[in-house]
């Protein structure tokens, strides 16, 4: 993977645990991330916030202070004692957050004044947001800029280098999409306008910390947050070739859904064009399992594939891949609770 040499194909994908109190990281976090680490693995951190208008859930990290960027080194440094590589996931929420979350209880900043509908939680409940305030053309430099400050935070801290979090309905994605988009400037309606603020962003970062440690990751084909897109193809198909211009490491995308065939999830296997455009380390993520994501390496479909539920219940996943040892059930309900053991660092190792 570029200047990384990587041990096996196993990524921890980005997995948001609510567990940085005050949003600071903690030390647990070190026992956490190193007991998922393993020589030549590559580990992405949970989205992690670039300001503090970026917030819009209890307890998630920053990278936007000299006290985040001091909590951080250690949590690296344990990574780094097992042998494996870490990069941070840099993130804005845009419009999925309140007013509560907000500096001076101000409205969330989006690429649109819509604002989001209750959405219903893991656990059933439903969430709700506040109306969100549409980003001024002369504002978004100011966000570009959190990006950019923000990996060089990361960089700081010993990371290996940065994602940008362009998925998941979050602000990328809400720049990104036509269903989240209203915008008539030079930020929206056509695509080469929607894509230009994430090209943008990649840019400022690529060229304070360098190419080489940059990666991006996209969801062209969910609806997370009510974002979604007419073309999705298109969309792909335009970012997996304008990123080429910027040289940039890898490529992390989210399959569309799994289906369901003979009693089995299998992967829709839909990203192809895009691994295809795309002239760096490309990462797939989605529902994979055991046999599907080797069947996907060996095949050439992806370069890596991302385990994101699967690797939370098992520190040990490449190991129990290798061996065809049976994986422990996540428990949902922990997922994210601020509990700094249970659900956390407690799965069980195969030995």
């Amino acid at each position: 993977m570029g200047q990384f040499d990587l041990a096996h194909r196993i990524v921890l994908a980005p997995l948001t645990r609510q567990r940085s109190y005050g949003n600071v990281p903690q030390p647990h976090a070190a026992l956490y991330y190193s007991q998922r680490a393993s020589t030549g693995g590559l580990l992405i951190t949970e989205a992690t916030g670039v300001s503090d208008t970026a917030q819009g859930y209890p307890d998630t990290p920053g990278i936007w202070t000299a006290e985040h960027v001091e909590a951080w080194r250690p949590i690296v440094a344990a990574v780094h004692k097992k042998g494996a590589l870490i990069f941070c996931q840099i993130w804005h929420v845009g419009r999925v957050s309140t007013f509560d979350f907000q500096p001076g209880g101000k409205a969330p900043v989006s690429s649109t004044e819509t604002q989001l509908g209750p959405q219903t939680s893991f656990d059933g409940h439903l969430d709700e947001y506040s109306p969100p305030r549409r980003l001024t053309v002369e504002e978004i430099p100011g966000i570009v800029d959190d990006f950019r400050k923000a990996a060089r935070n990361a960089i700081d801290a010993g990371f290996d280098g940065v994602e940008i979090h362009g998925a998941n309905g979050y602000l990328i994605e809400q720049f990104l999409k036509d269903g989240t988009n209203d915008r008539d400037d030079e930020y929206g309606g056509s695509l080469e306008n929607r894509c230009r603020f994430a090209l943008e962003i990649v840019d400022a970062v690529v060229k304070e910390v360098g190419s080489h440690r940059v990666g991006i990751r996209l969801s062209p084909f969910t609806d997370i947050s009510d974002c979604y897109d007419s073309d999705p193809h298109s969309l792909a198909l335009h970012m997996s070739t304008k990123l080429n211009d910027h040289d940039i490491l890898y490529l992390h995308m989210i399959e569309p859904r799994m289906a369901i065939v003979d009693g089995r999830r299998v992967v829709p296997k839909r990203l192809l064009p895009y691994r295809k455009a795309f002239k760096g380390t490309f990462i797939a993520a989605g529902g994979y399992d055991r046999d599907e994501g080797g069947k996907a390496v060996t095949e050439g479909y992806t370069d890596l594939v991302a385990f994101g539920r699967l690797f939370l219940a098992n520190p040990d996943l490449p190991k129990r891949f290798e061996v065809g040892a049976e994986l422990n059930k996540y428990d949902r309900m922990t997922f994210y609770s601020s509990e700094p053991v249970i659900g956390y660092t407690d799965y069980p190792f195969l030995e």
